[in-house]
């Protein structure tokens, strides 16, 4: 087996002392820029586990999951907490929480995360950027499941969900209630699963006969002052120009579109009908409430910790000469999500109308 890289090896190889190395992984102030970044180099390319983590996993029996999400504003992550509190609760294992900011390097959190030697396992929460590093601690015996990746596809146990079919099912139900000109505001192009929206939203398209126009597919960010962009150009069109609806990759944008759509005179959804994408509880008290694809948040966090925990069993319970062989794919979790009809795709408006109208017989 590859022998395990030592703060001593950093150390030499980076030209430091082990002292230097340890204030590099607390984050101390008093290291100059261009040593904290020749040591970070270093690390990153030995692919270095701290050697107190590398002590506490080889003692084997932390009952301590580390945790480690984005900020704990983002309106998804509470459920998706509540989830994986819940399942914890009913083992003998404790919860450490970690959350990151933008100012953050989560590369240099991951490894005070492990220098602490405490942890046993990882679940992370969208990883964006740490995917590659935490491929490297999982190769190198770190338990390490993940949660709604929204980088490329990693090479690492997960929990999420489909989301082209989740999109194609929003889609779909705007055509199967009569749309035609159905438009659409992206997450950012970086996202995979902004991605997979769109092209489950093309392929919807695709599958009605109706063509893609590319002057209806608008890019956000997923927030949602994108949303509000987008009605704003959506009211400028002249009624003929205007699609009579669209599918939002997110409900954070869609908000933003709702509220700028109203004091524009846009009415939803006699005017445009909208459907978003999550389900966040704001969305069923928003005017009019959102129709939208529910994420199953809970159950993913619940998920992700009964997958994590097994891995960290399995590894507990194998003999150290079978942790060598081939290499294995990862488990990977999807979970159904399901359409939430609301007043702002006019599923309920047009139900109601045909209810009222007269009803024709041969007699």
């Amino acid at each position: 087996m590859k022998p395990k890289v030592t703060i001593e090896d950093i150390a030499r190889l980076a030209g430091v002392s082990k002292a230097t190395v340890s204030r590099v992984l607390n984050e101390r102030s008093n290291v100059k820029a261009e040593t904290r970044e020749r040591v970070l180099r270093v690390m990153q390319e030995q692919g270095f586990v701290p050697s107190l983590a590398a002590a506490g996993l080889a003692g084997g029996r932390s009952r301590l999951v580390g945790v480690l999400t984005p900020p704990l504003t983002q309106p998804t992550i509470p459920e998706i907490l509540r989830g994986v509190a819940e399942a914890i609760e009913h083992t003998d294992y404790e919860i450490v929480l970690y959350s990151t900011n933008a100012s953050q390097n989560p590369t240099t959190i991951v490894n005070r995360i492990l220098a602490l030697g405490l942890t046993s396992c990882l679940l992370v929460i969208q990883p964006g950027p740490l995917t590659s590093r935490l491929q490297q601690l999982a190769s190198q015996g770190l338990p390490v499941v993940v949660i709604d990746d929204q980088g490329s596809l990693p090479d690492l146990p997960s929990v999420g969900i489909d989301n082209r079919v989740s999109a194609y099912q929003a889609t779909m139900h705007l055509i199967r209630l009569g749309y035609r000109r159905i438009a659409h505001l992206q997450g950012p192009d970086e996202f995979r699963c902004a991605q997979e929206r769109y092209q489950g939203y093309q392929q919807a398209l695709a599958d009605a006969g109706l063509p893609l126009d590319p002057a209806l597919v608008f890019s956000g960010t997923f927030e949602t002052s994108s949303g509000r962009s987008c009605a704003a150009t959506l009211a400028s069109l002249s009624p003929t120009e205007r699609p009579d609806a669209i599918f939002i990759a997110n409900d954070q944008m869609a908000y933003g579109f709702l509220s700028a759509a109203e004091a524009l005179g846009l009415r939803i959804p006699q005017d445009i009908a909208v459907v978003g994408f999550d389900d966040i509880p704001l969305s069923a008290h928003v005017r009019p409430p959102l129709t939208t694809i529910k994420q199953p948040f809970y159950e993913m966090g619940r998920n992700a910790v009964e997958l994590l925990l097994s891995l960290l069993h399995a590894q507990w319970s194998q003999p150290a000469s079978s942790t060598e062989g081939g290499h294995q794919p990862p488990i990977r979790i999807q979970l159904p999500t399901r359409l939430v009809m609301r007043a702002s795709c006019g599923a309920l408006t047009a139900h109601r109308r045909q209810e009222e109208e007269p009803s024709f017989s041969d007699d």
